[in-house]
């Protein structure tokens, strides 16, 4: 029980306002041990600075490294901007169908991101765009057909690893066919299981096998699966499906519990509780507020003690998530780039060719 206690901030990755790690941060990673940071366009204000928040993120570690985390999908979720690298949409990638495009801007992206000190990327999206109406997604996604975004998803996954850059399939069981936005409220899917097995799980089979670091859920409800939660806090989805059918022995992730598809209904305590005991690893906590973050984390240590969430599913996800982190943030690691090194490396003429081409299919 010691150790849950002292460990238990690894289940969280914390958001924060500012460009540089706030003091009420480095007290959390102190006293609980987190996880990790994720970085949002709040965060970046040039490359030498994010470089040197990385370099400072890995002094708040006090057993295991810490990631360092961002959303850099290309398109309209990118949170770094110019001189980075400006990719156009997945969609477009989607377009020309190519594999070998595709493998050329994954080892452009994870060169540009482990210049800066980033670990862990949320992407590829491999949600299928198969509702036109889908306010989220769109051209977030590689393609309309499972098959296309199972094989160019699988290219980028394989890649980004290969060049010591977590990947993370994201959103699932799948947020391709909804029409409300997730961040706003919960969207309802309401495909039977066998059109489900057919079609959204397609991609994340295919990711499964290719090894990816972490999958990331759903703030979806899909009735035929499960008529009360939300995917991410769907025992039956993450534990029952994800894990013990699909096998998946990687890191599951929450998407933001901040979220309104989740904090509308429920509290970000609660979630974070809800969606430990339904079989995610870590959730995501991307707010600026690390009073909130402080009181999830606390709320899962209380679980613990009271027996409304069992131990050993806590040890479990502790596990999983060393096994990852060992995986990418053994050492010895090179430390982030500064200066004239990072400048020369940040859109150079061969990344911007991959970004140009792949524009050509816009």
């Amino acid at each position: 029980m010691k150790d849950i206690r002292r460990h238990a901030g690894q289940l969280a990755i914390a958001g924060f306002a500012g460009y540089s790690i706030p003091p009420d941060l480095r007290l959390l990673a102190r006293e609980f041990d987190l996880g990790g940071i994720v970085l949002f366009a709040r965060n970046v204000e040039a490359p030498d600075q994010v470089s040197e928040m990385s370099r400072d993120v890995r002094e708040l570690a006090t057993e295991l490294p810490l990631w360092v985390s961002t959303d850099q999908e290309g398109g309209r979720v990118a949170r770094l901007k110019s001189p980075f690298t400006v990719w156009p949409s997945m969609m477009t990638l989607g377009r020309s169908g190519d594999g070998g495009l595709a493998e050329r801007f994954a080892r452009a992206l994870a060169a540009e991101l482990r210049a800066v000190g980033i670990s862990w990327d949320f992407t590829p999206v491999l949600d299928i765009h198969t509702n036109s109406a889908n306010p989220v997604i769109g051209d977030r996604a590689l393609g309309e057909r499972a098959d296309d975004v199972a094989r160019l998803g699988s290219v980028i996954i394989r890649t980004l690893q290969a060049e010591g850059i977590a990947a993370c399939g994201k959103h699932f069981p799948g947020h391709g066919d909804t029409s409300v936005d997730s961040h706003h409220e919960l969207p309802v899917v309401d495909h039977p299981p066998d059109r489900i097995e057919r079609v959204e799980l397609v991609p994340f089979k295919a990711a499964i096998e290719a090894n990816v670091a972490s999958i990331m859920t759903a703030h979806i409800l899909i009735p035929s699966l499960d008529d009360q939660r939300p995917a991410t806090l769907s025992a039956h989805i993450i534990d029952g499906m994800l894990k013990r059918r699909l096998g998946y022995e990687g890191l599951v992730v929450t998407d933001d519990l901040n979220m309104k598809a989740i904090s509308a209904k429920y509290g970000t305590a609660e979630a974070t509780v809800a969606a430990i005991a339904a079989g995610c690893d870590v959730v995501l906590l991307c707010g600026q507020d690390q009073g909130t973050q402080v009181a999830a984390i606390e709320a899962v240590i209380h679980a613990v003690e009271d027996k409304t969430l069992p131990l050993k599913r806590v040890e479990d996800a502790l596990a999983r998530h060393r096994r990852v982190k060992e995986r990418f943030l053994a050492p010895p690691r090179p430390l982030p780039l500064t200066g004239s090194a990072l400048r020369i490396l940040l859109g150079r003429e061969e990344h911007q060719a991959v970004a140009t081409e792949m524009a050509r299919f816009a």
